[in-house]
């Protein structure tokens, strides 16, 4: 019995150790988000370079998470809900990953943004968009930390938020590009970053999905309320 606990314990430590790293991570992740939005806002070809140079980190980040969570199965051979949370904690690293690149995205963008003229009321659209996809990201963290199951489920009915705003963009971008082709350019990646941001959405209620799993131990059943129908945007009219 007493060997019994002191694993235990010893695994406790392990993973308290490896969500320091997913909390430190998702932090940097939300730095990026934030960043890359404003670079895109003020121009700054800089802000949007460090933006670039701090995905590094995230990545060291993620092998780092990979090697422990790795090591506490080799080690500790985890089952039950024990594993689930070693795999939890795989699937919420590498979605915190592909957040990154999806703000490295918008900021390799940004330079080539910066050499163009505005697109009326398009940076501040997309920097609302980006804050709503920062602060769903906060939330899941916190409910990973927490353990919080109303918590992650609603970010999952935030993400029809994001959706939409994404939806209101496209069809503005199309407006622009119709009554100007001089905007087509820029629209064009403008709409990119859109969808990167979209993205973000997507990957942070997959992140929710998870600790929903993590603590009850199902997929949540319900679809998740989608708000992107921009698949027949073009088929209208």
């Amino acid at each position: 019995m007493m060997i019994d606990q002191h694993i235990s314990s010893a695994f406790d430590r392990d993973l308290e150790g490896v969500t320091t790293l997913i909390v430190r991570m998702g932090g940097l992740v939300e730095e990026a988000i934030r960043k890359a939005a404003l670079s895109l806002s003020q121009r700054d070809v800089e802000m949007a370079e460090e933006v670039r140079e701090g995905d590094r980190v995230i990545d060291a980040l993620e092998e780092q998470i990979n090697e422990e969570a790795a090591r506490l199965i080799a080690l500790r051979a985890p089952v039950s809900k024990d594993l689930r949370t070693v795999l939890t904690v795989l699937r919420l690293a590498a979605s915190l990953e592909r957040i990154g690149d999806y703000a490295k995205n918008i900021a390799k963008r940004t330079s080539v943004i910066a050499e163009m003229g505005p697109v009326y009321g398009s940076d501040g659209a997309l920097r609302r968009m980006a804050r709503e996809v920062e602060q769903m990201l906060q939330q899941t963290l916190d409910a990973y930390v927490r353990s919080d199951v109303s918590l992650a489920e609603d970010v999952r009915q935030r993400d029809q938020d994001v959706d939409e705003m994404y939806n209101a963009l496209f069809r503005e971008f199309l407006t622009f590009m119709m009554e100007d082709p001089r905007n087509i350019t820029a629209c064009m990646h403008l709409h990119f970053m859109a969808k990167n941001i979209e993205r973000m959405g997507d990957l942070t209620t997959n992140m929710a999905e998870q600790i929903i799993y993590l603590v009850t131990g199902h997929v949540p059943e319900d679809a998740r309320p989608k708000g992107d129908k921009t698949a027949y945007v073009t088929n209208t009219d």
